[in-house]
Parts: C-alpha cells; sequence; structure tokens
C-alpha cells in the first residue's frame, strides 16, 4: 500500500497501526438507512486500504443504544468500533432514565457526514404545505400516526417536538431504523414521519413521499424549492434539527491507532466516490479530528439535554 507521502511525519507515524485482527464494525440501526450506508462505506474502504477483514454488524433495538452499550464494554484494542449518530451519543443522554452507557465511555473517533431531517407524507395526506398539514392534524387528533427510526432517534424527537410546539397529536410508531419506518410509509401503514434528508431523497424524487420542509435552519441546495421547517409558521421559528453520523471506540484505545482510524475517514471523505456518494444524498462531509469530534459530540449532549428538559421528555430505556 503506498504510504501517505502528503502526511506531516507524526501523522504518517499514526497511520502505520494496521489491526492484528478483524475489526467489528457495529451499526447503532437497521441496513438501509444513513448510519448504515455510511457504516458500509467506511467498512469496504478499510478493507480495501488494510487488507484485512472489516466485519459490518448490523444491532438495531433501543434507539440505537443496544449497539452503543456493546461498544461501551469492548476491550480498547481499537477491534470494535461503532458507526452512530445523534440519537443515541447525544440526544439518548437525557432521554433515557436508565441508559446504560455514559459520554466517557466513549473515544470519538471523527464525524463523517451531517445532514438535515425532513418532513415526508404519505401522498394519500391532504396537505402540501406545512400550515395544510397542521390543520389536518389538529382536525383529526390521535388518528394519524408517524413512524420514527427508533425511540430517541433524532426522527423521533423531531416528530415530538413539533407535535408539542403545534399543539397536536400523533403517536409514534418506533422500528429498528429508518428504511423499514419508510417502508411503512410509503405502505400508507404511517401517515408521515421526519426522515434524514439522506436518506429520503431518493424517495422524494421520485413522488413515493410527498416532502413539506427540512429541519435545518437553511434550506438545501439540492431541494432549494423545499422551505426550512422554520420559515413556515411563528410557532416553529426556533426549530431547527441537523442529523450527524460518525465513527465512536471504546474509551482508552490507544493513540496511534486512534490516529490511524480518524486519518482513514479523511482518506474515505477525500475520494471522488465519496464525495460523489454524500452529494447524492443531500449530505456535507464532516471530517474532524479526534478532539475536534469530542467537543462537538459534547456541545450536542449539551445542547439536547436543554431541549429535552424544557420539553419534560424522559422515557425508560429498552
Amino acid at each position: 500500500m503506498a504510504p501517505f507521502l502528503t502526511l506531516p511525519p507524526a501523522a504518517a507515524r499514526a497511520n502505520d497501526w494496521r489491526p492484528n485482527q478483524p475489526v467489528k464494525l457495529l451499526v447503532a440501526a437497521a441496513p438501509g438507512g444513513t448510519t448504515d450506508i455510511m457504516a458500509r462505506l467506511f467498512g469496504a474502504h478499510l478493507q480495501s486500504r488494510w487488507g484485512s477483514s472489516v466485519v459490518v454488524e448490523n444491532k438495531g433495538g433501543g434507539g440505537g443504544t443496544i449497539a452503543g452499550a456493546e461498544v461501551a464494554r469492548a476491550a480498547p484494542d481499537m477491534l470494535t468500533l461503532l458507526c452512530s449518530n445523534i440519537g443515541p451519543q447525544s440526544i439518548a443522554y437525557s432521554l433515557f432514565r436508565n441508559l446504560s452507557y455514559k459520554p466517557a465511555n466513549f473515544q470519538p473517533v471523527s464525524n463523517i457526514i451531517r445532514t438535515a431531517n425532513v418532513l415526508v407524507l404519505h401522498p394519500s395526506v391532504p396537505a402540501s404545505t406545512v400550515p395544510e398539514f397542521v390543520a389536518h392534524l389538529r382536525r383529526n387528533p390521535g388518528k394519524l400516526t408517524y413512524g420514527t427510526a427508533g425511540v430517541g432517534q433524532s426522527p423521533h424527537v423531531c416528530g415530538a417536538w413539533f407535535n408539542q410546539l403545534m399543539g397536536t397529536d400523533a403517536a409514534p410508531v418506533h422500528y429498528r431504523g429508518s428504511a423499514p419506518a419508510m417502508l411503512d410509509l410509503m405502505a400508507g401503514n404511517t401517515q408521515f414521519m421526519f426522515d434524514n434528508l439522506s436518506t429520503a431523497i431518493q424517495q422524494i424524487q421520485n413522488g413515493a413521499v410527498k416532502a413539506l420542509a427540512v429541519t435545518s435552519a437553511e434550506r438545501n441546495p439540492r431541494l432549494p424549492a423545499l422551505p426550512a421547517l422554520r420559515e413556515t409558521m411563528p410557532e416553529l421559528a426556533e426549530y431547527e434539527m441537523n442529523s450527524w453520523f460518525g465513527i465512536f471506540a471504546p474509551a482508552g484505545v490507544p493513540r496511534p491507532a486512534l490516529q490511524a482510524v480518524n486519518l482513514e475517514i479523511k482518506a474515505m471523505l477525500d475520494t471522488p466516490e465519496a464525495r460523489a456518494r454524500l452529494s447524492e444524498m443531500a449530505g456535507t462531509a464532516a471530517y474532524g479530528t479526534p478532539e475536534e469530534f469530542t467537543a462537538f459530540v459534547n456541545n450536542e449532549i449539551e445542547k439536547w439535554g436543554a431541549v429535552v428538559r424544557r420539553e419534560g421528555v424522559q422515557i425508560d430505556a429498552t
């Protein structure tokens, strides 16, 4: 394998680390969603670079916390990694009363992708704007359901926050990832959901679902006609959520191993193939050093802790 000739000496030495056994990359979601797509992209990259086995294993359930708990207990040898997201690695700490792990159990490695969520409806729902949809919800209290990628995942929090702000009543239906939730929405078994734009964009573009707004502060350049949710009604002026997906290791991993995996994330995101894939998904590459990603995650934990406390939402982990 050709060396990283452009890296400074310290980084080049760190990159000399290689695993001496197969690496297990746990995915905190079911197959098909953004977490899974990023894990498989990175797993294939590592396998091609290292020439050794990288096993990607989906472990959904518990809103992604089951995979997180397993990695938190793993040996700090960099042979067990976690591909996770905003739900189990930030929102969960304040949302769940009895979570089995803490931030200190993890070493954040790097973020990979950031993306907005998007409010999508089954085509049969008689609304084409957010105000029309809110009016429909208010005419039908308790009659509509919305799919989520799991308890405590960002689509769940998006839906709960939206209903709280609008004073509407709709029940969540929880799945082990966004892909099965989207399948049920397209089948008409639920009426709406907040999904990651990165995975919902294909269904939006082919007309399988109807998109009303994105949850980011600004419009997304891939869908410039779609408003930000906060533009649509005064009650939603403060509404903003961006999902993110990154790699975590157990706390205490050796610095050379941490640096090596971090640099491989950067190398992957610098490839034309990865840039094209993220662009297709309406996502933004989000590489950072371990220190930058740790600071980012800590800020997200604090931010969403404040939201959860303000909204008074807490549930038991399953």
